[in-house]
């Protein structure tokens, strides 16, 4: 199963209109680490990940790539 992190992050910060430092305002996470999560150099922690599926009202599966909406 490949991992579709980033991918699915960009979708839902275009879906929004967000760019990373108005994601990263909203989360609470620094530009440089969404960048770093978009760039595939690192990947969001659990909490993060938390972070994000509340913010953007999906589950963390979907994140990952486990399961679409």
């Amino acid at each position: 199963m490949e991992i579709r992190i980033a991918e699915r992050i960009r979708e839902l910060m275009r879906a929004e209109g967000l760019n990373q430092s108005k994601l990263g305002e909203k989360i609470g996470v620094r530009q440089n680490t969404i960048s770093a999560w978009l760039l595939g150099k690192k990947e969001p922690c659990i909490r993060s990940l938390w972070l994000l599926a509340d913010y953007f009202d999906v589950d963390i599966d979907y994140l990952v790539g486990r399961k679409n909406f």
